[in-house]
């Protein structure tokens, strides 16, 4: 398949979950994938897995909280490859306690991480982006990022503010006109490595994320029955199907927009 043939196209966190199928969908359908990760071991693995199913691929270290690390990244990006047409602004993690209880450390991590790094990658990215003529940056936000949830005040703030951060960057490109498009992925209850750090939500509320590991994780398909319409949850492959669509030319008229991925779960 050649949806995205020949894209050069930047994974973060693409280690596990999400970011490794979007990397491993976009290099089988043609696309020169850097996948990138504080994670050395598995983000080294996913590259590998790639090249061993004829994909074309490269691993590099990146914390995307760090300004100097995103240049770094987008400097080897443009010595290899001369260009880049795709980013999908993956990387992030989810802290769950209630707003009183949570530590401004813990605050300002996750925005670091969550929001901090997605602009850091947005306003390093475009400008080799537009000098090779355009593409697509996708964010990766959340349902959180379209509705509250009790117990993860700190992780709507940030997904929240990656949906509005992303439709202003749309208007800015669109006025522009880079050809560069900016549209933000949300997904629902999807079975990622994530979950295994997950704590029973506060306040009677249904599971909550949290960055503390050894928590019993929840049983996902019994809390997608009660809770998502279409009554299972959703996986990796499911989100990476998304981000193709998004990186390929076949959504060349959308920009600013929500994708969201949820089962039917936003609409109650």
């Amino acid at each position: 398949m050649d949806r995205v043939k020949g894209k050069v196209a930047l994974v973060t966190g693409a280690a596990s979950g999400i970011g490794r199928a979007s990397a491993q969908l976009l290099a089988r359908e043609g696309a020169i994938v850097v996948a990138s990760d504080v994670q050395v071991d598995a983000g080294r693995d996913c590259a590998a897995k790639i090249k061993q199913e004829g994909g074309d691929a490269i691993f590099l270290l990146h914390d995307t909280a760090s300004e100097e690390a995103w240049i770094s990244v987008i400097a080897e990006i443009k010595q290899r490859f001369g260009r880049l047409d795709v980013l999908v602004n993956n990387a992030g993690i989810a802290i769950a306690t209630l707003v009183t209880e949570m530590s401004l450390a813990d605050w300002r991590r996750q925005q670091s991480i969550n929001l901090d790094g997605v602009f850091l990658g947005v306003k390093h990215a475009l400008p080799l982006m537009r000098a090779s003529g355009g593409g697509s940056i996708i964010n990766m936000s959340s349902l959180a990022g379209l509705k509250g949830a009790a117990g993860l005040a700190g992780y709507c703030a940030t997904k929240g503010g990656v949906r509005l951060f992303t439709k202003a960057v749309a208007l800015e490109c669109a006025a522009a006109r880079d050809h560069v498009r900016v549209n933000s992925v949300h997904p629902g209850i999807i079975e990622t490595p994530i979950w295994n750090a997950i704590s029973e939500g506060m306040s009677g509320q249904s599971a909550a994320l949290t960055s503390k590991p050894g928590a019993n994780a929840p049983d996902l398909d019994a809390l997608s029955m009660v809770s998502v319409p279409v009554g299972v949850k959703g996986f990796p492959e499911d989100i990476a199907a998304g981000v193709l669509f998004l990186a390929s030319d076949e959504s060349h008229y959308m920009t600013g927009t929500e994708l969201v991925i949820d089962g039917g779960l936003s609409t109650r």
